[in-house]
């Protein structure tokens, strides 16, 4: 048996990563000075967060060190249990390359420890899902050599599709420049967002009003699935239950898929998307 691990970036909540038998390390915010543990749920208070950030508060985030990685990956080590941990995209943090150090520690004290890093090149929702299907095939009786071999093939099938309500946010983070943001925030503009196959975001489209950019995700989940009765859609949400749910909707209206499932977009995406920010996620054909 294989124990597959991940992190608090997937935004899959803990009681459904508990009851795929996943393990995750936390990512940690600060807010307003006060440093707070993403537990993806467990203790953390998603909506008190949300409404931190309404009330004018500019959250940051920090990668996952070293020494965290190495402590993370000993306790399964020096049981001898074999480790896939399915990482937060490294195109977006360093914390791939902290754990990849990591391994090489943990080694020096456990050189037959078998160890397996894999670069997700996906985040929020995107990387859940594959934590996901992982989880669901080895419960399945997949071996983990066959698991990662399969994950290597399919790493650029999982589909993203974002829009945000605040542009600010965005500028904050370098994404777009000051004078964008004003800009599009008079004349009602939201982005499209993707994620490379690089495992960066990218603005694909810019799309005048909520709505129409609700519909736009909603249509590209559905342009961009694969056999729809087989596959499970993620849907995350910073605030915006209702635009989570209309997305739903006009999928559901155009296929049925195995399920959708809709989830609070976590505190460590949430505080580089802002209030507002809806995700949809797949799996369909490789991203270009």
């Amino acid at each position: 048996m294989y124990q597959i691990l991940t992190d608090s970036c997937c935004d899959v909540p803990y009681q459904v990563l508990k009851e795929l038998s996943v393990d995750f390390i936390s990512m940690f915010i600060n807010v307003n000075g006060q440093e707070l543990v993403d537990d993806l749920g467990e203790h953390f208070d998603i909506n008190g967060f949300y409404q931190e950030i309404a009330e004018g508060a500019l959250p940051t985030t920090s990668q996952v060190n070293v020494g965290r990685y190495t402590e993370f990956f000993t306790q399964y080590a020096a049981k001898d249990i074999p480790i896939l941990y399915i990482c937060f995209s490294s195109g977006l943090s360093g914390s791939y390359q902290s754990a990849l150090q990591a391994v090489e520690i943990v080694k020096e004290d456990f050189p037959q420890a078998e160890i397996h890093v894999f670069d997700s090149l996906a985040a929020s929702g995107g990387e859940g899902l594959m934590v996901y299907e992982a989880a669901k095939m080895q419960q399945a009786g997949m071996a983990l050599a066959d698991l990662l071999e399969w994950l290597e093939a399919n790493r650029l099938t999982y589909q993203h599709w974002v829009t945000v309500n605040d542009l600010n946010h965005l500028q904050r983070g370098g994404r777009i420049s000051k004078t964008s943001a004003a800009i599009g925030g008079l004349m009602n503009i939201k982005p499209i967002i993707d994620v490379d196959p690089q495992g960066k975001l990218r603005t694909l489209e810019k799309i005048r009003g909520r709505k129409k950019a609700l519909q736009h995700i909603a249509d590209k989940i559905v342009e961009n699935t694969g056999d729809p009765k087989d596959q499970v859609i993620f849907i995350h949400a910073s605030g915006d239950n209702e635009g989570a749910e209309e997305v739903k909707r006009l999928i559901e209206a155009q296929m049925q898929p195995k399920a959708i499932e809709i989830f609070p977009l976590g505190p460590t995406i949430a505080s580089h998307t802002g209030l507002g920010c809806v995700v949809a996620f797949t799996r369909g054909p490789v991203r270009q």
